[in-house]
């Protein structure tokens, strides 16, 4: 514990808003990063509050203490190792009934506490009356109304925090029927001496009697036996009252006492249907949701398209003026071809990413934080089955469309290492949004935008049958899709605006350096005519194989580094101006030149993640399979254009 700094978590099931209201309290301060030792990041901050600093952690969110998915380890691992001076349990008022549920075992750890009822306004639509004085009494707790999307309750919450470490208010954990506390109790006073307690004796007792499905009865085994052979005893027993395992006779015991607690507490009227309920029930439709899935995406990135254009011609006249001004000034000199480098890459950015790149992440927040992500991935299960794998891979390939990294290292929310396999191999095919710049500052710019709406199906498509071609090699079945859906709202501006600040931010801060020193470094290569000797080495491949300018070879090298290096640097590889690359490059070329760097290998970033993630042989794997593509379907392309 730091005197200085109390350390405050924030713990909750999923989609309850817990980030929301993290982010409310954290703002643009907060930063994100991974647990040691794995690849799960949570986001932390240090708020000053009434002149004193708190240090506030957004772990992921869990459905119970008892570890399954890695992200509810890593939480485990948190609140046990590194003890908080403070947990805020963070529930989703309009579900409290079962949100109730991991509050009860919370309570159980005995640790400061804080209850915050989120979305309040959910609630009151649902016709909900939630008393939270009398929460408070049964809980033993503070009880905190919050809507977090507005900012509401941030300062009662900093109030109760300051409150409830001052006064060091701690709960009692709530009593399960006597005949299970009898059990429990006998097992606390049967735990060695030497026994690792967590929390508190009777926590300790609990878990144990519950991880008869978990590896940690194996060492209850291997390490004392005759504890062993007295913890099975009481388990037997347990199971005996209800006739179900033990591990299932605790977890009704807390439904039991979350379900009393809930109806003591709130009212429920019978609330009309709402407008939006109606619009869900047709949204989720199984044959017009579907419809309305193609019409959301395909809008979404025809309205990408419809605002990066002209943003884009209006920022590209500006750096032109300022490369034209630098060739006039410095004539044919290393600095003019440095500089002009410099201003490439700098201009890149400005005026061919970020026109396309801010609108995607601004819309992809939108769908996110709305619940559309969740119902994509319900609406699509069963197509997924048909290639081989199941709905909870959908968020992950939508989260691609953003960048391919987050999207990889997600995939740990899969149970099967199988369906991991195969979407960490598919992944990379998505266009992230170096690839999407890429697809809209060519083909839609240049074709056309019903080219790139059908570029994007085309792409998928390719997807669909890698999918099925993978499913049929590695031969194991997919389990079912369970999956929560939350409620659909009308999000945040002001988070979404956040999401793509703390996104943007990391554009600049670490891919916008490549692009800007892979411009500058091209040019120096052309200067010193090496960039003709690389050119040359690709050459059977770039120009015999894929009918591309021998010249574009370079671009296609650097394009590992980042994506969008490859077009930025596809102009000064070229020597023309955005203007005139139709007259150096057709149609088809064009089209062959987007493909191939679609499907190429994955960025320097995206391999690195899949062999952190993965290993070694999956990430040559994903290299192999990305490259076969890339020429299989670029000479397809060819080839119709040959014989239409």
């Amino acid at each position: 514990m730091n005197d200085n700094k109390p350390v405050i978590v924030f713990v909750g099931q999923p989609n309850c808003g817990k980030s929301t209201l993290f982010n409310a309290i954290a703002g643009f301060k907060a930063q994100t990063s991974n647990f040691p030792g794995t690849t799960v990041t949570h986001a932390h901050s240090e708020v000053l509050w009434q002149g004193k600093v708190y240090t506030i952690v957004d772990l992921p969110g869990t459905y119970s203490l008892t570890p399954h998915e890695p992200q509810e380890k890593v939480v485990l691992t948190h609140v046990f190792q590194e003890k908080p001076d403070l947990i805020v349990n963070v529930v989703d008022a309009s579900l409290l009934c079962r949100s109730l549920e991991l509050t009860v075992e919370l309570l159980e750890l005995e640790y400061p506490m804080i209850v915050v009822l989120n979305m309040m306004d959910l609630a009151e639509k649902k016709g909900m009356s939630i008393e939270a004085e009398e929460l408070e009494k049964k809980l033993g707790v503070p009880v905190i109304k919050s809507i977090a999307v507005r900012g509401l309750g941030t300062t009662e919450l900093m109030n109760s925090v300051e409150k409830v470490l001052n006064e060091k208010i701690k709960p009692q954990a709530l009593k399960f029927s006597p005949e299970v506390e009898k059990r429990i109790k006998k097992l606390q006073d049967l735990l060695p001496e030497d026994f690792p307690v967590v929390a508190n004796k009777r926590f300790t007792a609990i878990k144990a009697i519950e991880a008869e499905a978990l590896a940690v009865d194996k060492f209850f085994l291997e390490n004392n036996p005759e504890f062993k052979t007295q913890l099975d005893q009481i388990r037997q027993e347990i199971s005996a009252l209800r006739e179900f395992p033990a591990y299932e006779v605790i977890a009704a015991e807390r439904h039991h006492l979350a379900l009393k607690i809930f109806e003591e507490c709130c009212r429920v009227r019978h609330a009309r249907v709402r407008a939006a309920e109606k619009f869900d029930n047709l949204i989720m439709h199984p044959v017009f949701g579907l419809f309305f899935l193609v019409l959301i995406f395909a809008g979404m990135f025809y309205l990408i398209f419809k605002v990066g254009s002209p943003l884009e011609a209006w920022l590209l006249k500006p750096w032109e003026a300022i490369k034209l001004a630098i060739e006039n000034r410095f004539g044919q000199s290393l600095l003019a071809e440095l500089l002009s480098g410099l201003v490439q890459g700098i201009g890149g950015g400005v005026a061919i990413v970020f026109p396309y790149f801010i609108p995607l992440l601004l819309l992809m927040g939108l769908l996110e934080d709305s619940g559309y992500l969740a119902r994509a991935a319900f609406l699509l299960d069963t197509f997924m089955h048909y290639i081989g794998l199941h709905g909870k891979s959908v968020p992950l390939f939508i989260l691609g469309f953003g960048c391919n990294v987050p999207a990889i290292m997600a995939t740990r929310i899969l149970e099967s290492r199988r369906d991991r396999l195969i979407t960490v191999l598919l992944i990379p095919f998505i266009p992230c949004a170096a690839r999407t710049t890429i697809i809209l500052a060519l083909v839609a710019f240049l074709l056309g935008p019903w080219w790139a709406v059908g570029f994007y199906f085309f792409n998928l498509l390719v997807i669909a049958v890698l999918s099925s071609i993978l499913s049929r090699i590695f031969k194991f079945s997919s389990p079912g899709l369970i999956l929560e859906i939350p409620s659909l709202k009308w999000p945040a501006f002001k988070n979404i605006m956040k999401k793509t600040y703390f996104n943007l931010a990391e554009f600049v801060r670490f891919a916008w350096p490549i692009l800007i020193g892979g411009s500058v470094l091209l040019s120096l290569l052309s200067f010193m005519k090496f960039d003709r000797l690389m050119n040359d080495l690709l050459s059977p491949f770039v120009s015999g194989l894929l009918g591309l300018p021998q010249s574009l070879g370079v671009t296609l090298v650097f394009g590992f580094l980042r994506k969008e290096l490859s077009l930025l640097m596809m102009f000064q590889a070229l020597g023309v101006n955005y203007a005139n690359l139709l007259s150096v490059l057709n149609q088809e070329q064009l089209l062959i030149f987007v493909v191939f760097v679609n499907f190429f290998i994955p960025c320097l970033s995206t391999l690195a993640i899949i062999w952190k993630e993965m290993g070694r042989k999956v990430a040559l794997l994903s290299v192999l399979l990305n490259l076969s593509v890339a020429v299989v379907v670029s000479l397809l392309i060819r080839l119709a254009a040959l014989i239409f």
